[in-house]
């Protein structure tokens, strides 16, 4: 049953952010990060050319272009297969984009749409502007009898159900935070043509596109397939380099991104000049960075799935298709939230409780956790005190 929450309503306190304040820099092991290894500012300047390594070093610290620095927009419009640097707005990271397209977009006549579990932003947002409707996501447990793998589903019957005649937005997030998946063609191309057919916006959250787990599901940008489509990207996610604070949009609606430009003259009115320079060096030496992320979380689920397999009563493991987020569910008879509360208080483990994407769109899965395998000697440490942790308090669910 899809539900809708009245609006305006104040945005609520981000519950994960405040979560994070408490726990992000004094947890011993963060097991939940939602960003791919990051790297040390010599690191990276160790893939710049002579030339662009000489522009930082000499780089005149004033403002910069509101739109973005000229060769960055030109280097992210290469990452797209339609659209060109006139088709790229720089933002101070994804969440201004976040913030910014709905308050353009949206009134309080109008109606949006958000699958859910989501990134609390996506759905906080557009609700204290105007009624949203909540699609929540279908989950499938593993069966053993069938074959079939089970996991996640975004079912595009209920979607359309909930579109009335003034939807004006579908916010999406794919690959999604935080279960991993990802849409099929046919499901993605049924969904724009829904979209097209209604006249409906589609902001395309797509921070973790190049770290799929198998390279072949992932899927084309919105902004390259769809008129009305709104691509949002960011350095922190499949880059790690979340640092920077470097994000943008893209689209082939250039009213839209004209409208979003004079916006941001109230929020960061322009972005850091050297963080400029940084993302404009990793994004030329994008496949050796996606790579290297990539087989970093390949060989951090195989470790994870190792450990999931040895207490199977426990967990519910589904893979995720792509980003380094995944959303396991927990079996335990104690609940995942003594489950969490344990595993950070006694062994320094830190995991997301699934009531952190508590959503006043619909009922949020409430035993499942969120566990990041994007981060390298890190996850290793912490999947080992994880380990620990669990062979003392559980051994009754060892294999």
């Amino acid at each position: 049953m899809n539900l809708t929450s009245t609006a305006p309503r104040p945005m609520r306190d981000f519950g994960l952010e405040v979560f994070f304040s408490r726990w992000e820099f004094t947890a011993q092991h963060h097991m939940t990060a939602s960003d791919l290894e990051s790297m040390s500012l010599s690191e990276l300047l160790s893939l710049a050319s002579d030339e662009d390594r000489a522009g930082f070093e000499t780089l005149w610290l004033g403002y910069t272009e509101t739109w973005g620095a000229p060769a960055l927009r030109r280097e992210i419009a290469g990452t797209y297969d339609r659209l060109s640097d006139s088709n790229i707005l720089c933002l101070a990271g994804a969440g201004e984009g976040l913030y910014a397209i709905p308050n353009i977009l949206l009134t309080r006549d109008d109606h949006a749409i958000v699958p859910t579990p989501n990134y609390q932003g996506s759905e906080t947002i557009p609700l204290s502007i105007c009624d949203v409707t909540g699609v929540p996501m279908d989950y499938a447990p593993p069966s053993v009898s069938n074959g079939a793998q089970g996991g996640w589903r975004l079912d595009l019957d209920r979607l359309k159900d909930a579109i009335r005649p003034n939807t004006k937005l579908i916010s999406l997030n794919f690959p999604h935070n935080p279960t991993g998946l990802l849409l099929s063609g046919d499901d993605l191309e049924a969904l724009v043509s829904l979209a097209r057919t209604h006249g409906i916006y589609i902001l395309s959250d797509e921070v973790y596109r190049g770290v799929e787990l198998d390279e072949a599901n992932r899927m084309p940008q919105m902004a390259d397939i769809y008129e009305h489509g709104i691509s949002l990207n960011v350095m922190s996610k499949a880059y790690g380099l979340p640092g920077l604070r470097i994000g943008w949009i893209a689209s082939q609606d250039r009213d839209l991104l004209q409208k979003t430009e004079r916006f941001k003259h109230f929020l960061s009115i322009c972005n850091s000049g050297p963080s400029e320079v940084l993302a404009l060096i990793a994004l030329k030496a994008r496949q050796k960075i996606l790579s290297r992320n990539r087989s970093i979380m390949l060989e951090n689920a195989a470790a994870l799935e190792r450990v999931f397999s040895a207490f199977p009563d426990l967990f519910e493991w589904q893979r995720p298709m792509g980003g380094c987020v995944a959303f396991p569910r927990y079996r335990g008879p104690d609940g995942v939230e003594t489950f969490t509360q344990r595993l950070i208080e006694e062994s320094g483990v830190l995991l997301l409780p699934s009531s952190i994407y508590a959503s006043d769109l619909g009922d949020t899965p409430q035993d499942h956790f969120r566990i990041g395998i994007g981060r390298d000697q890190v996850f290793k440490d912490g999947l080992t005190a994880m380990e620990a942790h669990l062979d003392k308090t559980y051994p009754q669910f060892r294999k």
